[in-house]
C-alpha cells in the first residue's frame, strides 16, 4: 500500500512549490499560489472577438474593473495581435494603443500589477515608464535584439515565451527532433542571457500555439512538469485557443469549458500562472485545484 507520504514525495516536483519571491521596481512579490493573468487586447483583430477592446462596446476600464473584482493578479496589456497572419502595425501605433491604456488603468487602479505584452524594446521601455510592472515578450528577444538588455535596466520581471519565426511564419516552423528538449535548451540559453543582462526574475511560457502543431501542444501540456527543472515560474496560455477549438469542434466563443479543463491539467502538471480571458472561471479552477492539492 502506498502511503500519503510516498504520494507526496513522488509528486512534489510537479505540484506548486511553497513560495516563489520576485521583485518589480523594488517591490517584493510572493507567488505562493497560482496567479491569474487577465488578457486585455487593445486591438481590433485578436483571435477571440470578445477580447478586442478597440472595437468593444465595453471599455478597457470596465473590463479591468471586472477582472480585478473577480480576482485577477496581473492585467496583460497588448496592442499587437500575435494570432497567425495578424496585421503588422507600426511601433507608433502600438505605443498609441498601449501607453495611454496603461496610464489610465494605473490612475484608476494604482495597486494592480500590469504587464506589457510586446516584442519591441521601445514599447516595453515606455510602458514600464507609464506604470507597467512586467514585460511579456512572445519572442524572448528574438524579434528585437535590444529587448533583453533593455529589460535588465528596467528592474522588472521578464516573461520569455518560446516561439520560432514570427506570427506570420510560425505555423511553418513546427519541425522538431525532440520538442521538449529543444524548448528546454531554448530556455536555458535565454535564462543565461537574461542573467548576464541583469534581469533578476524570469518566467517562462512554452508558447502553446506558437510554432507547434495540435499534437505538439498537447504533448507539451502533458509533460509540462519537465520544465520545472529549469527553476523558473511557468506561465500557461491556452485560453480559448485553436488547440481547444479543433478538438471540440467549437469556435473561440464556445471554448470556455475546454479552457477550464486544460487550465486544471496545467495546474496539476506544474503551471504557476494562468493567462486567461475569463478570470472568474480561472479563479474557480484554482480554488478547486487547491482543494485537491492544498
Amino acid at each position: 500500500m502506498i502511503s500519503d507520504f510516498q504520494l507526496t514525495s513522488a509528486s512534489e516536483d510537479i505540484l506548486f512549490p511553497t513560495k516563489i519571491t520576485f521583485c518589480s521596481k523594488g517591490k517584493l512579490l510572493v507567488l505562493d499560489r497560482p496567479w491569474i493573468m487577465g488578457i486585455l487586447n487593445v486591438t481590433h483583430d485578436s483571435f477571440f472577438e470578445n477580447s478586442r477592446l478597440l472595437t468593444s462596446k465595453e471599455g478597457f476600464l470596465k473590463v479591468s474593473e471586472r477582472m480585478i473584482f473577480e480576482g485577477v493578479d496581473i492585467l496583460d496589456i497588448g496592442g499587437y495581435s500575435s494570432r497567425p497572419m495578424a496585421e503588422d502595425i507600426s511601433i507608433d501605433e502600438e505605443l498609441k494603443r498601449t501607453i495611454s491604456t496603461i496610464e489610465k488603468i494605473k490612475r484608476e487602479f494604482p495597486d494592480i500589477l500590469i504587464s506589457i505584452d510586446t516584442f519591441r524594446s521601445k514599447v516595453a521601455e515606455e510602458a514600464v515608464a507609464a506604470g507597467a510592472d512586467f514585460v511579456n515578450d512572445i519572442s524572448a528577444g528574438e524579434l528585437d535584439p535590444s529587448m533583453i538588455e533593455l529589460v535588465g535596466k528596467l528592474n522588472v520581471p521578464y516573461i520569455a515565451m518560446h516561439m520560432k519565426g514570427n506570427p506570420k511564419t510560425m505555423q511553418t516552423k513546427t519541425d522538431y527532433e525532440d520538442i521538449l528538449s529543444e524548448i528546454m535548451h531554448y530556455f536555458s540559453n535565454k535564462l543565461n542571457l537574461c542573467k548576464k543582462a541583469g534581469i533578476k526574475d524570469v518566467w517562462i511560457d512554452p508558447g502553446f500555439g506558437f510554432a507547434k502543431t495540435l499534437e505538439q501542444n498537447y504533448w507539451i501540456l502533458k509533460n509540462l512538469a519537465y520544465f520545472k527543472r529549469i527553476q523558473a515560474p511557468i506561465m500557461v496560455g491556452v485560453s480559448r485557443k485553436s488547440m481547444i477549438q479543433k478538438i471540440l469542434g467549437v469556435t473561440a466563443e464556445d471554448a470556455l469549458n475546454g479552457t477550464t479543463a486544460l487550465n486544471m491539467a496545467a495546474l496539476i502538471n506544474g503551471a504557476n500562472i494562468l493567462r486567461v480571458h475569463d478570470v472568474k472561471e480561472a479563479k474557480e479552477t484554482i480554488k478547486l485545484y487547491k482543494e485537491i492539492y492544498p
